[in-house]
């Protein structure tokens, strides 16, 4: 029985490896070992900046949430209660879409939430 051997297997998984370093800089997208590294690194960062996007997009939308508060005279963290206890459940995504999109319908919600703080 003739020997099996695995160059088709190996230049695939190579040409896998150098279609993922297109764009890299020097050797990092032409030199094996640099460029398994390379990706390594690269698939690291692509993880930890996806939870790095979203805490800031959080961020974001607090910013906002706020600033819609303090024009109806009322605290981020006042309104947020008032909304627990008045069992409206908006995440915060949508209610910075709503103060910015629509301040009079978000100046309704800060006047349930304040009504139920009172």
């Amino acid at each position: 029985m003739p020997r099996s051997k695995s160059g088709s297997n190996a230049r695939r998984k190579e040409q896998k490896l150098f279609r993922r370093t297109k764009g890299f800089w020097g050797a990092h997208n032409n030199v094996k070992k640099v460029a398994k590294q390379a990706v390594i690194h690269a698939l690291d960062h692509a993880y930890d900046d996806r939870r790095k996007r979203a805490r800031e997009f959080r961020r974001l939308w607090i910013a906002r949430i706020n600033a819609a508060c303090r024009l109806s005279e009322i605290s981020y963290s006042v309104f947020m209660f008032g909304l627990k206890k008045a069992g409206i459940d908006l995440n915060r995504k949508a209610l910075a879409d709503i103060a910015v999109k629509d301040p009079q319908a978000f100046a309704e919600i800060v006047a349930v939430a304040r009504k139920e703080v009172a």
